[in-house]
């Protein structure tokens, strides 16, 4: 018996059609097989490509989120308050020719912004402060890693001496980048002074570019003080203004002011100032650390201890301000801040600079081995942050925020002898005008007509003195060079007798007294400790 199972019930269906229906149904069954097996084909080629992609867009997505944590770290350490922190209000908007100048962020966040559009790399700087050089140099000492910083011209020497600077590249000197701005805008007279003064046989400019600069001098009022006695060192002893007059406290300042006043007869004689070698000569004479000359200096500047109302570092302005004062020996870039406050209540000072000599100082900035390290990317961003603030512009905002002078002259751009008009320039038709020509500092060329501002004649002796102090006055300036280990104690031994007390000037008498007192004391003592002993040998 046959079983009528599934299968032989369709064999017998098939049996029974015609031989093109069996045909057509086995050609069916094979084109659906080959869709099926297309049909999972196609599907794993899509899953294969769909894996691909996600994979590429992770690769993708890690890609940019590594270029975004690629980010230059710049660690820079500044003076306190010497760079413009923004802030301004509009009433503040400086309007020259070629455009408004405004300081609405701290210029350091202005540089990350204007560092990423250049150069399309992130950088971030972390912004510090110091307060003198040698909490600076103490910092640097005890560990501190900074990438540059910015120190005054004898902390730059030191640091040179010490091999603790980086070289700037020759791509920073090279005046066809449009980036360059310090190379291509440094002032020739300041430019001149970094690229003639060495250290080891090497410039200064090799390893230090130049932020702010001036000169020291007596900043007085006029009511009370006259020209002529505020345009010499002695002044610091004149007792006409005993109590009445402030002097720096540091030794390099005290130092510089006493070697004029000691030795003014000899800097100001007709064959020390013609001789050919003046300015050599007198930056010897400003230098001068032989004992005897430090034993003078000491004389004097004891001298001055007895007559001068303080040592100070930063109040001295407003005791001029206030009146306090009449008269004090003060940086150029201060004295134009206590001439402004006290222009604002209609109290005006005025600034005179010795006739014997005045001390040039700079501020520069300098890279760092202990923070650069090698690293061609930190190197780049500290080079671009100096170029940055030394656009014209950017000068601008730095020199009306913290009232200092910069080194840069702007090259081929105007904007800063225009900030200079803005600030001092007066029409021709007002009256007490004179002709003020600062040619040696913005073009090299003494009688460059296009650099003579108008101002009024009492600026000569005021602010625009101190800002943009003339050719003359320059003629006689010194800069005051780095001192050695055994020079660097020896002043500051003559300084610790000025500050305290110089055991030398004590008179005999007292001495006698002091020598009596101390033989009495010692035999009370003995007899207080034998009247003791006996009492204990009594009871």
């Amino acid at each position: 018996m046959i079983k009528h199972s599934k299968k032989n019930m369709s064999l017998r269906f098939f049996a029974t059609k015609n031989k093109e229906n069996i045909l057509s149904y086995i050609f069916n069954v094979k084109n659906n097989r080959k869709r099926n097996m297309l049909f999972r084909r196609f599907a794993t080629i899509c899953m294969v490509i769909a894996l691909a992609g996600m994979t590429a867009y992770q690769d993708g997505l890690e890609c940019v989120m590594a270029k975004d944590d690629d980010v230059v770290t710049l660690r820079v350490c500044n003076w306190e308050e010497y760079i413009d922190e923004g802030g301004w209000g509009e009433d503040e908007t400086i309007s020259l020719s070629e455009k408004d100048i405004i300081g609405e962020n701290p210029m350091y966040e202005d540089f990350e912004e204007w560092y990423y559009d250049t150069y399309h790399q992130k950088v971030k700087v972390e912004y510090s402060c110091f307060g003198t050089n040698e909490e600076l140099y103490n910092m640097l000492t005890l560990g501190d890693e900074y990438d540059i910083v910015c120190p005054s011209e004898y902390m730059i020497m030191k640091l040179m001496t010490e091999d603790m600077l980086v070289p700037f590249s020759e791509e920073f000197f090279d005046e066809s980048i449009e980036e360059n701005y310090y190379i291509k805008g440094v002032s020739p007279f300041i430019r001149n002074a970094f690229e003639t003064n060495e250290i080891n046989g090497e410039p200064w400019s090799k390893y230090a570019a130049g932020y702010m600069w001036g000169i020291t001098g007596i900043i007085y009022n006029p009511e009370e003080v006259s020209y002529e006695e505020a345009s010499t060192w002695k002044i610091m002893t004149n007792e006409k203004f005993h109590r009445r007059i402030t002097i720096k406290d540091n030794v390099r300042d005290a130092f510089f002011g006493a070697v004029g006043a000691v030795k003014a007869e000899k800097l100001t004689s007709d064959s020390f100032i013609n001789n050919p070698d003046y300015t050599k000569n007198l930056a010897e004479e400003m230098n001068d650390l032989s004992p005897e000359t430090l034993e003078t200096v000491l004389a004097y500047l004891q001298e001055t201890r007895e007559n001068v109302y303080s040592f100070e570092t930063d109040s001295g302005k407003a005791d001029m301000i206030s009146g306090k004062v009449v008269a004090g020996y003060q940086w150029s870039g201060d004295a134009v801040y206590a001439m402004d406050q006290a222009q604002a209540d209609d109290f005006y000072l005025n600034f005179a600079v010795p006739k014997e000599s005045t001390n040039l100082y700079f501020d520069g900035w300098v890279m760092l081995k202990s923070g650069i390290k090698d690293d061609a990317k930190k190197q780049h961003a500290a080079e671009a942050f100096i170029n940055y603030i030394s656009m014209p512009e950017n000068v601008v905002r730095n020199m009306y925020y913290i009232g200092y002078t910069s080194v840069i002259s702007g090259g081929d751009s105007n904007e800063v002898f225009d900030y200079l008009n803005y600030c001092y320039g007066v029409e021709e038709v007002e009256e007490d005008v004179v002709e003020y020509p600062l040619g040696y500092f913005f073009s090299g060329e003494t009688d460059d007509a296009d650099y003579i501002i108008l101002t009024q004649k009492d600026q000569v002796d005021r602010q625009l003195g101190a800002q943009y102090p003339s050719q003359e006055t320059m003629e006689r300036s010194a800069i005051m060079r780095y001192f050695d280990a055994d020079e660097n104690a020896a002043v500051n031994r003559m300084w610790i007798d000025v500050r305290c007390y110089n055991v030398k000037n004590v008179p005999v008498y007292v001495w006698i007294i002091i020598v009596i007192f101390l033989i009495v004391a010692t035999v009370f003592l003995i007899r207080g400790k034998i009247v003791a002993n006996s009492i204990r040998h009594r009871f």
